[in-house]
C-alpha cells in the first residue's frame, strides 16, 4: 500500500535585486541624451534667453548698481572690483540653477507626466542608463547657459583671464554635481509643487552662504564652518580665482568635495528612482 507523498513546497520566489546595488551602466545612455538634444533644438533660443536673462539681471543690477557703492572687496588679501567678485560667483550659481531646473521640472515631465521614460525602457535601455543620460543632459544644459553668460562677461570686459578656459570644464562638473542632487528630489516628488521646497530650503540658503554675493568672512564662525562644505561654496572657491587670473589655493580639496558629492548624490538618486520604478 502506497502512502501519499506530501506535496512539494513551492520554490521561494527570488528576492528582487537591491535598489542600492552599484550602477549598471553602458553606452546606451547616448541615444537618450541625443533624443533630449533633438527635442530641445526646437526651443533652443527661448531656452537660452530664459537661462541667461536672470543671471544677467543679477549681474547688471548688483554688479554695476551695488558695485558703484561697494567699490572693491577683499579676496584672499587682494582687492578686486565687486562686479568681478559677483560675476565669478554668479556664474556658478547659474550652473547650479540651470542644472537643477532641467533635472527637476523637465526630467519630472519626462518621467512622470509624459511617461517618456517608460517608452524608452521598452527598448533595450535600462533605467540606470536613462538616469545617467538625464544627469548628463542637465549638465549640458547648464554648460550651454554658462558659456553664453561667460561670453557676455567677456564682451563687457569683466575678466579676460586666460584661465577661464580651465573654468569651463569646472563648470561642467558643477552642472553634473547639481543635476545629480536634483535627481534625488525628482525621484521623491509626486508633483511639481514639491520642487518649491528644494529651491526655497536648499538652493536659496546655499546662494547666500557660499560667497556668491559677499565674502564669507562676514559670516559667523559656526556658519562659516558649515558653509565650507556646501557644494556651491567649493564650486565658487575653484572658479573665482580663475576669473582673477589666479590658481585656487586648495584645488584638490574643493575638487574632492565636488567629486564625492556627485558620486554620492547620483547613487542615491539612482537608488530612489529604482525604488520608484521597482526595477
Amino acid at each position: 500500500m502506497h502512502t501519499a507523498q506530501p506535496p512539494h513546497a513551492p520554490a521561494a520566489a527570488p528576492r528582487p535585486p537591491s535598489a542600492w546595488r552599484p550602477p549598471q551602466l553602458s553606452t546606451r545612455w547616448w541615444p537618450v541624451f541625443l533624443r533630449n538634444l533633438l527635442v530641445w533644438r526646437k526651443l533652443a533660443v527661448p531656452s537660452l534667453i530664459g537661462n541667461i536673462a536672470e543671471p544677467l539681471m543679477w549681474l547688471l543690477a548688483f554688479g554695476y548698481g551695488l558695485g558703484a557703492l561697494v567699490g572693491q572687496v577683499q579676496v584672499g588679501g587682494q582687492a578686486v572690483p565687486y562686479i568681478l567678485f559677483l560675476a565669478s560667483g554668479s556664474i556658478c550659481m547659474s550652473a547650479m540653477n540651470a542644472a537643477s531646473f532641467e533635472a527637476l521640472y523637465s526630467a519630472f515631465s519626462r518621467m512622470h507626466v509624459q511617461k517618456t521614460w517608460d517608452g524608452i525602457m521598452n527598448a533595450p535601455i535600462s533605467l540606470d542608463d536613462v538616469v545617467l543620460a538625464e544627469m548628463l543632459w542637465a549638465a549640458f544644459k547648464a554648460l550651454f547657459a554658462v558659456t553664453a553668460i561667460m561670453g557676455v562677461m567677456l564682451a563687457l570686459g569683466i575678466s579676460h583671464s586666460p584661465k577661464l578656459l580651465v573654468a569651463w570644464p569646472v563648470l561642467l562638473c558643477v552642472g553634473i554635481m547639481f543635476s545629480s542632487i536634483a535627481l534625488i528630489f525628482n525621484a521623491l516628488a509626486r508633483g511639481y509643487d514639491f520642487f518649491t521646497y528644494y529651491f526655497t530650503l536648499v538652493l536659496t540658503p546655499m546662494m547666500f552662504l557660499s560667497g556668491v554675493f559677499f565674502p564669507r568672512d562676514q559670516l559667523p564662525p559656526v556658519v562659516h564652518a558649515v558653509s565650507d562644505w556646501l557644494p556651491l561654496t567649493n564650486a565658487v572657491e575653484l572658479v573665482r580665482p580663475l576669473f582673477m587670473n589666479q590658481w585656487p589655493a586648495h584645488p584638490l580639496r574643493h575638487a574632492l568635495v565636488i567629486a564625492v558629492t556627485t558620486v554620492a548624490a547620483y547613487w542615491v538618486a539612482l537608488a530612489l528612482t529604482r525604488r520608484r520604478f521597482r526595477a
